[in-house]
């Protein structure tokens, strides 16, 4: 599945998922963790498992559950046992063993879907990031979070005054970018808190795309066409991307090609046709 934006939407305000699904996001992210307070868990639960049983739009639908080891997964799963999102997303993840734990526990309760793992919100996390390639259960993806690591080892921020990430969230980007190219996943961006920021948030998406970054997730539905733009390639990338391919098609048994005055071998291939199964 094409997946360039994924827009959180409280799963508590179930007036807000038709206009999530109209706001042009490739999938939405009906959230049953940090975007609901305690006492609005239950209506949470009841309210995304009734979207889930409707007719399906073109639209993806995703489920962020609560973290493994507390009571609320387990009342998460329950409440859609038998329905089944087209992924899960596992926040607070510690690497394959835990997309392993909560595949068991998605299959007990009758729901058939892939992880899509959070991957850098514990410290132990990080040390894990490798353990996702192989761990043998389908993912949808891999992701990061840059709040609820600072929050968990003291620090006061994620960010400079001018909104970069400091030195410790850039390596955990990092490591959570190249994790999901290692399990052969889709990598995905985290969120631009500052949803008002229009050129923010395009100068944050174009930088995501040229690192490697496939997609993003999205906080608000007028982040969405800036994060789809980002994350399509342009028109003049695709007539290059064909043009590396056919030069190298006319010339099988080349190793280096001259292309518009430059050199060419086979990473720029590579990187060619992944433009391409963008398209």
């Amino acid at each position: 599945m094409r997946l360039r934006s994924l827009l959180f939407v409280p799963g508590d305000r179930p007036e807000r998922f038709d206009k999530a699904a109209a706001s042009g996001a490739d999938a939405l992210i009906l959230d049953l963790e940090d975007a609901v307070a305690p006492a609005a868990k239950a209506t949470a639960r009841a309210a995304v498992a009734a979207r889930l049983r409707a007719a399906r739009g073109d639209v993806a639908e995703f489920v962020r559950v609560n973290p493994l080891g507390t009571a609320l997964l387990e009342e998460d799963l329950a409440a859609l046992a038998g329905v089944s999102p087209d992924a899960i997303v596992l926040p607070k993840a510690e690497g394959g063993a835990s997309v392993l734990d909560l595949s068991a526990r998605l299959a007990a309760a009758g729901i058939v879907a892939p992880v899509l793992p959070i991957a850098t919100e514990t410290p132990a996390a990080i040390f894990q990031l490798g353990s996702y390639a192989g761990c043998s259960v389908p993912l949808a993806g891999l992701t990061w979070g840059a709040e609820d690591l600072p929050a968990a080892i003291g620090a006061a921020t994620s960010r400079e005054e001018d909104g970069r990430f400091t030195a410790p969230y850039e390596m955990a980007r990092s490591l959570a970018l190249f994790a999901a190219h290692a399990a052969g996943v889709a990598a995905i961006e985290t969120v631009y808190p500052a949803f008002r920021d229009e050129a923010g948030l395009a100068r944050y998406a174009a930088r995501a795309a040229r690192d490697g970054f496939t997609g993003m997730m999205a906080i608000h539905p007028a982040q969405v066409a800036t994060i789809n733009a980002a994350f399509t390639p342009t028109a003049e990338q695709v007539a290059h991307a064909r043009a590396v391919v056919a030069a190298f098609e006319a010339a099988p048994g080349a190793g280096v090609l001259q292309l518009d005055g430059r050199m060419i071998d086979a990473p720029h291939l590579v990187q060619a046709r992944r433009v391409l199964e963008r398209v």
